[in-house]
């Protein structure tokens, strides 16, 4: 794809992904949060559109895509709908989805991905347990092998799309001998499995997202539903969280903007002292620091993603990408708070944009990978340590 047509390409996305944002997400938000879900529907709509399977093998539904076209979408869906919950659950097979598709068998794609690619099934990734998230090599749900079959114990959590999953990407371990990231492996597990049980978790925010805590006992799983080599699917994990974390960047950045815009539009219909808000300068210079942040925060995502793009996938870059990760949630966390500020009460009450994102935005600070974790791990690819 050339620049020109990537360009033109990047303009009808955004288009089609700013009206439906505005109009089939924005206007429920708030009514979808104090439900605690969106309808199902939605799913089938943003596949029709082509949302579900941008990025995806045109043999499976998809719309092959670089990744440059996927982070736009990601960050204008988050701009205009301004809906983490919603979104989070809509977009979850962008997490799970992913290593079937590279570690799949051909007949397992075949059966799996064209229905979530269509909206009619809907994919998670499960792998953060009770007593552990960012390290993975920990994980203590375990499967083993009986004939043609794995069987399944433990315990998942913080699960998202948890509750309506239909496919359920698994981290387990499938060789108890193993210690640390050795014997790791991938499952796709349906979601009517016998002995799967699922339970709702009450959140901060992300209302409107079915996050679950799911327990596995005795569930047997089709030995075919492996995913990639047995005891070695600690790299795919590992793998996946990239391109999970750049897609979290893209979304904070979203966000940020979308609290720039209600700020912005509030200070300048807002009257106080005789004039709008925004000719006050300490207001206006709070705009101005949102917008550093966000246009800094987009160069640099624009430039991780052409690398990516260019196949460029060294230790540098996955540096840059938990760092990454880590400036764009600030970006967002800064914005959040500027544009409750410059709202004042109304910042405070339900139905504003910003209100319904402050409460948001801690969770993008800790999954895909804590802060804590992000600089750990970018130290590490630096050689710093």
């Amino acid at each position: 794809m050339t620049p020109s047509e990537l360009a033109e390409a990047r303009d009808a996305l955004v288009t089609a992904a700013q009206r439906f944002a505005r109009t089939e997400i924005a206007p429920h938000a708030s009514a979808w949060d104090a439900a605690g879900e969106f309808p199902r529907a939605l799913y089938k709509r943003a596949a029709e559109l082509g949302f579900l399977g941008l990025g995806y093998p045109e043999a499976y539904g998809g719309t092959p895509a670089p990744r440059a076209l996927r982070v736009a979408l990601s960050r204008t869906l988050a701009r205009h709908a301004a809906a983490g919950g919603t979104l989070s659950s809509l977009m979850s097979h962008g997490i799970g989805l992913p290593p079937v598709i590279a570690l799949g068998s051909e007949a397992l794609k075949r059966e799996v991905v064209p229905e979530v690619l269509a909206g009619e099934r809907i994919s998670a990734l499960a792998i953060t347990e009770p007593g552990g998230g960012s390290d993975v090599a920990a994980l203590k749900t375990h499967a083993r092998r009986e004939g043609d079959d794995y069987v399944v114990n433990g315990e998942k959590i913080f699960i998202t799309s948890g509750m309506r999953a239909d496919w359920i990407t698994l981290a387990v371990r499938t060789d108890p001998a193993s210690k640390g990231a050795g014997g790791i492996s991938l499952l796709l597990v349906p979601g009517d499995s016998r002995g799967l049980s699922r339970t709702r978790l009450d959140k901060m925010g992300w209302l409107a997202s079915d996050t679950a805590h799911l327990r596995f006992d005795e569930v047997r799983v089709p030995a075919r539903y492996l995913l990639g080599e047995e005891h070695k699917g600690f790299r795919a994990i590992m793998g996946n969280f990239n391109s999970e974390r750049y897609g979290i960047a893209s979304s904070a950045l979203g966000y940020a903007e979308a609290c720039y815009d209600e700020a912005l539009a509030w200070a300048q219909q807002r009257q106080a002292f005789g004039s709008a808000l925004v000719e006050h300068q300490v207001i206006r210079h709070k705009l101005v620091d949102m917008q550093q942040r966000i246009q800094a925060t987009g160069a640099w995502l624009d430039h991780v993603v052409a690398q990516a793009d260019a196949g460029i996938n060294d230790a540098a870059w996955v540096a840059s990408v938990c760092m990454l990760k880590n400036q764009a949630t600030q970006t967002f966390q800064f914005c959040a708070d500027a544009g409750v500020q410059i709202l004042g009460g109304m910042g405070f009450m339900r139905g504003t944009v910003v209100e319904r994102l402050y409460r948001e935005v801690k969770v993008l600070t800790i999954g895909g990978g804590t802060e804590e974790i992000m600089k750990e791990l970018a130290a590490r690819q630096l050689g710093v340590v």
